[in-house]
C-alpha cells in the first residue's frame, strides 16, 4: 500500500517534532467496547509538509481521508505472511480486526491518525500495542507500525482487567530493557520524548468512586476519566501509567 509507505516515512519525520498519543476505551454495559489510539502530528505537517509532499509526488496537494483494515494488508502480503514462523502468523491474526484511518492536509497543516478495534472483553486487547510490532516482520517497507516503532515498543507487557467493580492498567516492565531504551533515549529522540504527551482517555458504563492516579481528570457524569502523562514516561517508566478505577455500587 502506497499509503501506508508514506505514513512510515511520515513517522521517521514525526519524532523529530512534539506529538500527541492518546490511547482510548470505551466500555458498554455488557463489556464489549472500543479501542483506539489517536495520533495528532500536526506539527509535522508545520515543520515537514514540504518533505512529506516530495514523497507524495503529484498528491502532494491532495488531501488525504483514508482507511484500511489489516485484515486487506494482510491478504495483499498473504505470500510474505506464509514465509513467517506460526508464531508471529499468530501475532498478526490478532491484528485483523483493527482499522487504521488517516487525515493528512498540506494546506489545512493537519496529521491525524487512528488504530481502532472493537472488542468483547477488554482482556482480548492485552498487549496488542506489542503485538503490532510485529508488522515489521513483514517485507517491502509495509511492516512499520502505523503509529510509529516506539508505540508499543517500550519493554513492558501491558494488561488491561475489568470486572464491573474495578478496572486496571497494568504494565509490567523489563527492567534491563527499559534500562536500554532510556540508554538509547539520545539526541533527537530525547528532544521528541520530552515534548511529547501521551493521554489515557476511558469510559466506563458506571460512575466511578476512586481512581488510584490522583491527577485523573473526570468527566461531569464521572463515568469519564483522562490522565496525561510526558511521552518519556511512557517510553521510560511504564509502569508509570499504571492505575486502578473502582465503580460506585
Amino acid at each position: 500500500m502506497k499509503l501506508l509507505k508514506l505514513l512510515s516515512f511520515s513517522f521517521l519525520l514525526a519524532f523529530l517534532t512534539s506529538c500527541t498519543f492518546t490511547e482510548s476505551i470505551y466500555i458498554n454495559d455488557n463489556g464489549t467496547g472500543k479501542f483506539s489510539v489517536d495520533m495528532d502530528g500536526s506539527a509535522l505537517m508545520e515543520m515537514a509538509g514540504d518533505q512529506i509532499g516530495n514523497q507524495m509526488g503529484a498528491d502532494a496537494k491532495k488531501d488525504i481521508d483514508s482507511s484500511f483494515t489489516f485484515k486487506q494488508l494482510f491478504e495483499e502480503k498473504k505470500d510474505s505472511i506464509a514465509k513467517l514462523s506460526p508464531e508471529v502468523q499468530k501475532e498478526l491474526k490478532k491484528l485483523e480486526s483493527f482499522a487504521v484511518h488517516t487525515k493528512m492536509s498540506s494546506e489545512k497543516k493537519q496529521f491525524l491518525m487512528t488504530l481502532s478495534t472493537d472488542f468483547k472483553n477488554v482482556n482480548e486487547l492485552q498487549d496488542i500495542l506489542q503485538t503490532a510490532n510485529v508488522l515489521q516482520k513483514l517485507e517491502g517497507g509495509a511492516g512499520a507500525s502505523p503509529l510509529g516503532n516506539g508505540i508499543g515498543n517500550n519493554n513492558s507487557v501491558l494488561t488491561y482487567t475489568y470486572d464491573a467493580k474495578k478496572f486496571t492498567r497494568k504494565a509490567i516492565i523489563d527492567p534491563k530493557k527499559v534500562a536500554e531504551v532510556v540508554k538509547d533515549s539520545t539526541g533527537m529522540s530525547k528532544m521528541m520524548f520530552a515534548s511529547s504527551t501521551y493521554v489515557v482517555k476511558y469510559h466506563f458504563p458506571k460512575k466511578i468512586k476512586k481512581v488510584s492516579n490522583p491527577n485523573a481528570l473526570f468527566s461531569e457524569d464521572r463515568k469519564t476519566i483522562t490522565i496525561q502523562y510526558p511521552f518519556s514516561d511512557y517510553m521510560e517508566n511504564p509502569d508509570k501509567l499504571n492505575f486502578e478505577v473502582e465503580f460506585e455500587k
